[in-house]
C-alpha cells in the first residue's frame, strides 16, 4: 500500500514539473531527468552526474552556435568584428542571468538558499545554459534552435537596441576617468580552478578603491562584466 502511495506522489510531482516546464518555458519534456539535472546547482549536489555543470558546458556551446548562425543570416553584409561584438552582447554572463530570472528559472533552480552570495550571483544564467543543453539532448538541434529563437531572442533580445549599446565599456570607463582626472584600472583579484574551469574575478579600481567586481571564465569576460556594473553605478 505504501509503495503505491509513493508511486502516485512521484507521478504527481512529475506531472507538476512537466506542466511548469510547459507553462513557463514552452518545453514538453520527453526525458524529465535531464531537466531535473539542469536545475540542480552543485551547491546541493556535488557529483558531476547529478548537478548541471556538464549540461551548462554543452548548452554554452550550443547557444553560441545558434546565436552565431542567427547573426550571420540577419546581417549578411557585416564583417566578423561586428558579428563577434553582437554575439558578445547577446550571450554575456550578465545578459543570460537577467534573461534566466525573467523566465522564472530562479524559482526552479535548486541551490543552497542559505548561501546569500548565491542568491544574488549569476548562477541562473548558468542554469539557462544547462537548460539549453537538456533541450538539445532531449529534442535535438533544430528544436533547440527554435526554442532559443522563440523563447529567448524574440522576447528578450532586441538586436536593434543591442546595436546601439557600446560593448567596449572598459574604454568608456577609462575615457570618463581621464576627463575627470581620476585614476582607474582593472585588476585581477582572484583566480580559481572550479571543476577544471578557471574562473577569474576582475575588479574596477577607482582611485585605489574597488568600484565594482565580477567573475568570468576568462579575463576579458570578467572585465566586461565588471565594467558594466561600474558604468551602472556611475550612471554613465
Amino acid at each position: 500500500m505504501r509503495k503505491s502511495i509513493y508511486k502516485v506522489v512521484g507521478s504527481l510531482q512529475k506531472d507538476s514539473l512537466k506542466k511548469q516546464l510547459y507553462l513557463m518555458l514552452g518545453v514538453r519534456p520527453s526525458h524529465l531527468s535531464l531537466y531535473k539535472r539542469a536545475f540542480c546547482h552543485r551547491s546541493t549536489k556535488e557529483g558531476t552526474s547529478e548537478n548541471n555543470e556538464r549540461l551548462e558546458y554543452l548548452g554554452d556551446a550550443i547557444l553560441g552556435t545558434i546565436v552565431a548562425d542567427y547573426l550571420f543570416k540577419k546581417y549578411p553584409y557585416k564583417d566578423e568584428g561586428f558579428l563577434t561584438e553582437m554575439r558578445s552582447k547577446m550571450v554575456n554572463r550578465q545578459q543570460l542571468n537577467d534573461i534566466a530570472i525573467k523566465m522564472g528559472l530562479k524559482k526552479l533552480t535548486e541551490f543552497n538558499r542559505e548561501d546569500f552570495g548565491l542568491r544574488n550571483s549569476q548562477i541562473f544564467g548558468n542554469t539557462l545554459e544547462a537548460l539549453i543543453g537538456a533541450i538539445y539532448l532531449d529534442k535535438g538541434y533544430n528544436k533547440t534552435k527554435d526554442w532559443v529563437l522563440q523563447q529567448m531572442v524574440i522576447p528578450y533580445l532586441s538586436v536593434d537596441d543591442l546595436e546601439q549599446i557600446e560593448i567596449n565599456l572598459k574604454n568608456k570607463l577609462i575615457g570618463w576617468a581621464n576627463k575627470k582626472g581620476r585614476t582607474l584600472s582593472f585588476e585581477t583579484i582572484d583566480e580559481v580552478l572550479d571543476k577544471k574551469r578557471r574562473i577569474f574575478t576582475i575588479a574596477v579600481m577607482l582611485d585605489g578603491e574597488i568600484l565594482a567586481a565580477a567573475k568570468g571564465y576568462n579575463k576579458k569576460e570578467a572585465s566586461q562584466n565588471a565594467a558594466q556594473i561600474a558604468v551602472e553605478k556611475l550612471k554613465l
